[in-house]
């Protein structure tokens, strides 16, 4: 059967510069089933939905609905939700997590501070084992409950902590798509055995690189820029490395799309520059099941070089 995720698989499409962008995460759990827009069509009441989406409305924060792997069966009793919030921007990345007993508590949040990294007090620091987030909404694409949720059902087999399943993290056709907080990286086409890789180098304080799509704090050639500065320097330290700058740069009309140069910078004063080209994916391809052929956007970095910090 041919879906988004093996079309997108068999033509070898960059993972890197792909991670949904976002600050700040707030994730809320909500057992049953979830539609394609899961904050206003699942069992979460949709007034609340549409005001949470409301009060995140560019502040820089991402809101998702979480449950755990398996049977998702809602009995509508009254229940204590956990809340995750995760901002992941380094030098100021944090986890903290709570329980509370209505969503519409959630609405009395500083979303605009939340987005800048300023949790307020909101619940206490997280301090289990990192998250693992699969996305298996089908709802918005078949890939996602297909390769999702019985990846999200082997690592929780498995005896691996930390893993829930997530509404909504883009880029359905390189399903499995997985986010890991509290750092922020996001991957893509995972197994099992990669996850467990990954999370265990979280908790040995290091990114793995390989199946990356990008640090969510930072736009996309942002994300391709630092990925290709880690591989360059072989730096895999989760906040050693800061996106300082993009800026745009003009091409003669023969050279395609967008350029940037972006400013990476090294928290102990080292400073790089990636050129970074925006091109399109070809031959066309599905960016979703059901959907028209397209040619998705791809980030490629076609330069890298290291430059002294006076010039960033």
């Amino acid at each position: 059967m041919s879906t988004c995720a093996t079309s997108s698989l068999d033509l070898d499409e960059p993972l890197a510069g792909t991670a949904a962008t976002a600050r700040t995460w707030l994730l809320i759990e909500q057992s049953g089933p979830w539609g394609a827009k899961a904050l206003t069509s699942s069992h979460l009441d949709p007034a609340v939905g549409r005001a949470l989406e409301t009060a995140a409305e560019n502040t820089g924060v991402r809101i998702a609905l979480v449950r755990r792997p398996g049977r998702h069966a809602d009995s509508h009793a009254p229940a204590r939700r956990h809340v995750y919030v995760a901002h992941t921007t380094p030098g100021n990345a944090w986890l903290r997590s709570t329980t509370i007993d209505t969503p519409e508590e959630l609405l009395r949040l500083d979303f605009a501070a939340l987005g800048t990294g300023d949790h307020g007090g909101f619940g206490t620091p997280h301090t289990g084992a990192p998250l693992a987030l699969v996305c298996t909404n089908g709802k918005r694409d078949r890939c996602c409950a297909l390769l999702g949720r019985p990846l999200a059902s082997e690592l929780t087999l498995s005896g691996e902590e930390g893993v829930w399943e997530v509404t909504h993290l883009g880029g359905h056709r390189f399903s499995p798509t997985l986010l890991v907080l509290p750092h922020g990286y996001a991957y893509g086409r995972a197994t099992a055995a990669d996850v467990k890789e990954i999370l265990e180098a979280v908790r040995a304080d290091r990114i793995v690189t390989r199946g990356c799509r990008g640090n969510s704090a930072w736009d996309r050639p942002g994300q391709a820029a630092e990925l290709a500065v880690r591989r360059a320097a072989h730096e895999y330290r989760p906040g050693a490395l800061n996106v300082v700058r993009t800026d745009a740069v003009g091409q003669p009309a023969e050279a395609g799309g967008p350029h940037w140069e972006v400013t990476v910078a090294h928290t102990d004063g080292r400073h790089w520059r990636a050129t970074v080209a925006q091109g399109a994916s070809l031959p066309p391809r599905p960016e979703s099941c059901g959907s028209a052929l397209g040619s998705p956007i791809r980030m490629d970095v076609v330069a890298v070089r290291e430059v002294p910090a006076a010039l960033d």
